[in-house]
């Protein structure tokens, strides 16, 4: 089954690390997987998040205001 992967922010470099890192796992662990990139304030909001890079998995909030490392993304993602 395929996991909807959604990474929360505005596009700063930290969004960009978060959105690469989790290519890089999704990719390393040959996850099924789609992968959107938020941009949209509304959009965001609608998560109730204050901080990004946020990470939603499947609708749900797995991180937010920071970057996790490749081991915890992929813990989110099993």
């Amino acid at each position: 089954m395929s996991k909807n992967i959604k990474i929360l922010g505005s596009g700063c470099s930290r969004c960009q690390t978060l959105t690469g890192l989790v290519k890089e796992v999704v990719s390393e662990n040959h996850i099924d997987a789609t992968i959107e990139k938020v941009e949209d304030i509304q959009e965001i909001m609608k998560y109730n998040v204050m901080a990004t890079p946020a990470l939603v998995v499947d609708n749900e909030i797995k991180t937010k205001g920071r970057i996790p490392s490749k081991e915890e993304i992929l813990a989110h993602l099993n």
